[in-house]
């Protein structure tokens, strides 16, 4: 039997993903040529620590369902699960299970799945747009 530890499994995911800078991922965004998905569940969005919010614009997919509504031949799809082509970027709270999430994707044969480095606190420290969830200011 083969013993691996999650950071063997986290380390062969990002291996076959081309990870995206926040800065990257909100300009392929922008300017539609991918969907990002915030996988965070609810809580984690609501409150992360100093930083609370969701980036405008995002899905919000939670973790538990991802693959189900992004395979194009589950029943259980998202209208924006039009093919295997889909570029989808996901975003985790610091970027460690958004990989996992985006291998697990392109398991699924959506082949332009990947994620962002550093997740939603990175984005946040590059100063890109994102609206709290809270009275907290920005």
């Amino acid at each position: 039997m083969t013993v691996r530890t999650i950071d063997d499994v986290l380390a062969e995911a990002r291996a076959r993903l081309r990870r995206l800078s926040p800065k990257d991922a909100f300009e392929r965004v922008r300017s539609g040529r991918a969907l990002l998905v915030d996988i965070r569940p609810s809580e984690q969005r609501a409150r992360e620590g100093d930083v609370d919010g969701v980036v405008p614009g995002t899905l919000v997919v939670e973790r538990n369902v991802l693959e189900w509504r992004f395979d194009p031949a589950s029943d259980a799809r998202l209208p924006e699960a039009s093919g295997y082509d889909v570029e989808v970027i996901v975003l985790c709270s610091e970027g460690y299970t958004s990989s996992l999430a985006a291998a697990s994707l392109q398991d699924l044969g959506l082949h332009r799945a990947s994620d962002v480095d550093g997740g939603f606190h990175a984005w946040v420290a590059a100063g890109l747009p994102w609206r709290a969830t809270s009275a907290r200011p920005q």
